[in-house]
């Protein structure tokens, strides 16, 4: 993949980002619908940002309100090492 051929993938970083939340998610029994509301988002945002193909992702405000969710660090979602 070309630095900038993000078009139709998502960046390594934020699509670890992403499987952390859906893991966590899973894990505690949540539903797409479930994190949608505690953010404040649409279910299909929230489809959306764990679809591959979309450019949507979670930001900054989000993780933190998922850790809150998740009564985790923030930290938790993101990697020990640069990817």
């Amino acid at each position: 993949m070309k630095k900038w051929d993000t078009k139709f993938k998502k960046v390594k970083y934020n699509w670890y980002i992403i499987t952390q939340v859906i893991n966590k998610r899973l894990l505690e029994g949540y539903t797409q619908e479930d994190v949608a509301i505690h953010l404040n988002l649409s279910t299909g945002f929230i489809g959306q940002v764990e679809s591959p193909s979309s450019r949507a992702k979670y930001n900054n405000q989000h993780l933190n309100e998922l850790a809150k969710v998740f009564k985790c660090s923030p930290r938790e979602f993101l990697p020990d090492k640069p990817l």
